[in-house]
């Protein structure tokens, strides 16, 4: 049938597949296929893989095939998915013991696990809790605005005070945790300790950030709660294959010392605390394993310019006490109707001079683009961040769908730190499929994978696993090399040690083949990656025999 066909299109003058014009056109063709796929992120990467990296990387794709159905259909709610069953998979086992380099997207009140925050609440002495108004009913229960706070009197007081669930509380007056728990209406302290779980969880909560975000910062902003939940947090990250992070923290609350009524005045005593935690943590047999963890200050840009400028204050004093801590500044909203980063330019500027004043390098990491609509001002807001000299952008939903902008943050070595978990949970984007980390990919944009809520998410210590298991199962193009590369890029656009911009950018480019930290840091994980690939040609070998039949 073929060389009949092949006869008649001879006699018809159609042209054939080796004749040298149409030769001509497919090599032209396939030029301009692999010009397109050098812009991809991971492109070089693939053509640099060892044999052994590469047979690794074709066993990942055979298994991810093989299990896609099984546990994840394209569109599937990714609050909806039975993670128990995921966590079964061979492919959760590949991506749970993938070496991850740094953890540059994770505000340190959404690291901790709910359920040990709790319990730690109830088992530090004088925890007291408040409310601005009397609690009552579902509507009051369901936007309740309730902080903790630390009182040395909470052990003394014997005053029968009405609780917030009554309507004669005095707003914002503090009462024992033990005694709010047990007065609970709907079920005592089993009641209210389910209550506050679900009401810090993440899942189908729009107003999450303005909601458990103070709440949560309130406890950690008493010293042994802050020192338990730091351990916590770094042996989470550990247990998830993360050598470094950089948490931001918005210091919203005065700071208060263990059994001191009087807070601090400024936030230097925290930082103290933090880096004394992390280096007894990194003293420890599992703490070797954390190169290192610093704070990016974060202000909310909700407050007045007054206030923020205060936080700027704070965040310069802090600085200079504590350098090594302190590793940039960001300013976040809520997707709400917060001032925009075109509003706080003048505060900015200010700020980058008072820190040029006091020889400091406080380089900015700013959100931008927190969401897909376009046109407002917090889709605007990526322009003002480019300007401003951000070194990461965190989110960047918005990025594409600016053609030039993309071309900017390629050209000014800007880092956007992806969430697609996180947003899709937060209603921003529908799915992995519908999210523009792809898009962002293809156009080579450099990007990194971020976990926002490891304990509201679903209180398991693998928030980043489930980024990376989400990303090569949910993304068509994604391989086991396209990972490797947003981890490379989380190493290179850590923010290791103080560095001026000219520097900064010096180690960009040279990257793994340079002679600071950060080129050492992509060393260490190139050969981790390697032992990791290597692994997995052994642990799995009956799935490269399986594609060879």
């Amino acid at each position: 049938m073929e060389s009949n066909d092949t006869e008649w299109e001879v006699e018809e003058g159609i042209p054939q597949v080796d004749d040298p014009f149409i030769q001509q056109y497919l090599r032209g063709r396939d030029s301009l296929i692999l010009e397109e796929q050098k812009q991809r992120h991971d492109f070089n990467l693939s053509k640099a893989l060892a044999p052994m990296a590469a047979r690794a990387c074709k066993i990942v794709s055979k298994i991810r095939d093989r299990e896609l159905d099984q546990v994840y259909a394209p569109g599937t709610d990714v609050t909806s998915l039975d993670w128990n069953k995921v966590e079964k998979t061979d492919l959760w086992k590949i991506i749970k013991r993938m070496p991850k380099g740094s953890l540059l997207h994770a505000p340190l009140h959404a690291a901790i696990n709910i359920d040990f925050l709790v319990e730690l609440a109830f088992s530090t002495p004088g925890i007291c809790v408040n409310s601005t108004q009397p609690l009552m009913s579902q509507d009051d229960l369901d936007g309740a605005s309730l902080l903790f706070q630390y009182s040395s009197a909470s052990a003394k007081d014997t005053e029968d005070k009405p609780t917030m669930w009554s309507a004669a509380y005095e707003p914002s007056s503090l009462i024992s945790l033990e005694k709010a728990a047990s007065s609970f209406p709907r079920g005592g302290e089993t009641g209210f300790r389910g209550w506050l779980r679900d009401w810090c969880m993440l899942a189908g909560c729009s107003n999450y950030h303005s909601r458990a975000m103070p709440l949560v910062n309130s406890l950690l902003s008493y010293e042994p709660i802050l020192r338990a939940c730091l351990h916590h947090v770094f042996s989470q990250l550990v247990g998830d294959g993360i050598g470094y992070v950089e948490f931001r923290t918005t210091f919203n609350f005065p700071y208060r010392k263990e059994g001191k009524d009087a807070p601090e005045e400024d936030y230097s005593e925290w930082c103290r605390v933090f880096q004394e935690e992390l280096a007894k943590f990194q003293e420890t047999d599992e703490g070797r394993m954390l190169y290192g963890a610093r704070i990016i200050w974060t202000c909310l840009r909700s407050l007045p310019k007054q206030h923020i400028v205060e936080s700027m204050k704070h965040c310069i004093l802090a600085k200079y006490d504590y350098p090594d801590t302190i590793s940039g500044f960001d300013i976040v909203g809520d997707q709400g109707d917060e001032k925009s980063l075109t509003d706080l330019v003048p505060i900015l500027f200010w700020f980058r001079k008072e820190c040029a004043g006091e020889g400091l390098e406080i380089p900015f990491f700013f959100h931008a683009g927190e969401s897909l609509k376009s046109g407002g001002q917090t889709d605007q807001g990526l322009f003002d961040a480019i300007l401003l000299g951000t070194r990461r952008i965190c989110q960047g939903l918005s990025l594409c769908q600016h053609p030039l902008a993309i071309e900017l943050v390629k050209e000014k070595k800007i880092l956007i730190e992806c969430s697609p978990i996180l947003d899709e949970a937060l209603g921003l984007t529908d799915s992995i499929q519908t999210h523009p980390l792809p898009v962002l990919l293809s156009r080579g944009v450099p990007v990194c994978l971020g976990s926002d809520a490891l304990g509201p998410l679903g209180n398991s210590p693998t928030g980043l696993t489930r980024q990376f298991w989400q990303a090569i199962q949910g993304v068509g193009s994604m391989g086991l090399t396209g990972l490797a590369m947003m981890v490379e890029n989380s190493i290179r656009w850590s923010c290791y040690q103080d560095q001026p911009p000219a520097e900064w950018l010096s180690d960009l480019r040279e990257g793994i083949l340079g002679e600071g930290r950060k080129a050492g840091r992509l060393q260490d994980w190139y050969a981790d990656f390697e032992s990791f690939c290597q692994w997995i040609t052994v642990e799995f070998a009956e799935a490269e025999v399986d594609e060879q039949d």
